[in-house]
């Protein structure tokens, strides 16, 4: 894990050592520019110290001691040198680096640096600082490696792991962030070459709803239980509780302050509902409110829990060629290209005891018409009894025996494939495909599947594909859907799919869409993060 640590920590030496932006505690003077940067270290870091001062420096902070290894490593590297200083005294990229520290909790991370008094000393004006030059440095070093661990690596790879998230950790060129942070720190909070650009965007929506709730967040609405729902036009209290509701959040831009169902509160319950993942509805029911009623507690929950996920995921993601993205809470797909996204589809996903895998793959074929190759699990549970029930099962269901005993279900409209499957080849065995259940595309809880991701558009995603492969035409796509004879194609360029598991999401339209979290991973997530697991 400390690899590219030691290599930001590199990358970091080299660069304020030899920047001749000099600042004191409240100095703000311009940096260095990119041409003034040399390889070597010069005459602003030619203050060395006394290796040993490191080992006594952790007997005297000894909650920074899982950070000595490495620290040792990069002073090591240069010589024990002062990284921190040059001989006008803390470099400015110190002072950002304290700044960001100090807000940590604004990042949705709710540790704090253990020694924050004696890193106040150092960089507040009104606090002596009680540390030498060199602890300072040491301090500062130590305090830049929990910045990096905590706000841009995230928890370690092996809890992620454990919470079965399964797509690849993002691989983050560090020294371009330190760069950065070093040359141009204004523009780290907005660099989404470094960390995923869906980040940046819940941070947003982290100081909106830590706002709201310092103002007292919302009352909770009062449902009359003799009524089962309003209609537009209808006047009661609970539709002026719901008005100031949506209002708060920004729903409704103005609050008229009326209890009658007017046409801007049914845009805005529209928009709720929406964003919310819930058919908009015509009538305000109970349901709706109690939605309404989630405390802004919960809320900010799943924001933090998502900036968490964020984290993990490679900000070239959403900068690539062409790619699809599952997002299981939302039981949506999209498909972009050229990084816009060109389709989407509601999609069905497993059921809570047979969880959509989240990973990744590359699909390489489409499967017309294709065989259904029933799994073990599937076969013993559910068709080997309806056998013993039934003898003529498999024939009812358009089965037959193959290979040994297994059993597969041949092609046709109601095979459970439906008429297209698309594979992305992974150990999971999980792939996308069609399906004869298309009245599952009206739920808003869409978790019924044995782990495969069903579309609800198989026949447009399969055009939209190959609309650029001169061999499949619509027509064409049209007829291998329909044949009743199973035929595959290889795609002639693999097509990134990424499965993912957002609760908590900002669309381009800079709306925040909260789903729910089918699988109850958010609070195992939320507590591993507030050291509560």
């Amino acid at each position: 894990m400390m690899n590219w640590v030691f290599k930001t920590v590199s990358t970091i030496a080299i660069l304020v050592l030899i920047t001749s932006c000099a600042n004191t505690k409240n100095s703000q003077e311009n940096r260095s520019q990119p041409s003034d940067i040399s390889p070597k270290l010069n005459v602003s870091s030619e203050i060395l110290f006394d290796s040993l001062k490191i080992d006594k420096f952790y007997t005297v902070y000894p909650d920074l001691n899982k950070y000595k290894t490495y620290v040792k490593t990069i002073y090591r590297k240069y010589g024990f040198h002062r990284i921190w200083f040059d001989q006008n005294g803390i470099i400015e990229s110190g002072h950002s680096l304290y700044e960001r520290v100090a807000g940590i909790s604004q990042e949705g991370i709710f540790t704090e640096f253990p020694y924050n008094n004696q890193v106040a000393g150092i960089f507040e004006s009104d606090i002596e600082n009680e540390l030498t030059d060199d602890e300072t440095d040491i301090m500062i070093t130590n305090m830049f490696l929990f910045y990096v661990n905590k706000a841009i690596r995230g928890i370690n790879d092996q809890i992620v792991e454990s919470l079965e998230w399964l797509l690849p950790k993002k691989q983050v060129s560090y020294e371009a962030l330190l760069d950065s942070l070093i040359l141009h720190p204004e523009l780290v909070d907005k660099d989404t070459t470094v960390v995923f650009g869906q980040y940046y965007k819940l941070s947003e929506m982290l100081k909106k709803y830590h706002a709201i709730e310092s103002n007292g967040g919302w009352k909770t609405i009062v449902w009359d239980p003799k009524e089962k729902s309003y209609k537009p036009g209808d006047t009661a209290n609970v539709i002026l509780q719901i008005r100031e509701r949506l209002f708060i959040t920004g729903d409704i831009e103005k609050n008229n302050g009326s209890n009658r169902f007017d046409a801007d509160l049914e845009d805005a319950v529209k928009k709720f509902q929406l964003r919310t993942a819930n058919t908009p509805q015509k009538i305000i029911t109970k349901s709706l409110v109690d939605n309404l009623n989630v405390p802004v507690s919960e809320i900010l929950k799943k924001i933090v829990v998502n900036m968490e996920r964020s984290r993990w995921i490679s900000p070239e993601l959403a900068k690539a060629d062409e790619f699809i993205f599952v997002n299981i809470p939302s039981y949506m797909l999209f498909y972009n290209r050229n990084q816009k996204r060109i389709f989407e589809s509601p999609v069905v996903v497993g059921k809570k005891m047979n969880k959509t895998v989240i990973f990744s793959g590359q699909m390489s074929s489409i499967v017309f018409s294709p065989y259904w190759n029933v799994p073990a699990s599937i076969m013993n549970n559910e068709i080997k009894p309806g056998i013993k029930k039934d003898p003529n099962y498999l024939a009812k269901h358009n089965m037959e025996y193959y290979n040994n005993g297994q059993i597969r279900q041949k092609p046709g409209k109601n095979n459970s494939l439906g008429k297209v499957k698309f594979l992305f080849p992974n150990s999971n065995n999980i792939y996308l495909h069609d399906t004869p259940a298309k009245s599952l595309f009206s739920k808003d809880d869409r978790a019924f599947s044995h782990g495969c991701s069903r579309v609800g558009k198989p026949r447009e995603l399969a055009v939209v594909i190959l609309e650029n492969d001169p061999e499949w035409t619509p027509a064409k796509i049209d007829s291998a859907m329909n044949a009743n004879e199973e035929k595959w194609y290889t795609l002639k360029k693999k097509l990134p799919v990424y499965i993912g598991y957002f609760t908590a999401w900002v669309d381009d339209k800079n709306v925040l869409n909260l789903y729910d979290d089918v699988y109850s991973r958010d609070q195992r997530l939320f507590n591993i993060l507030t050291g509560n697991n």
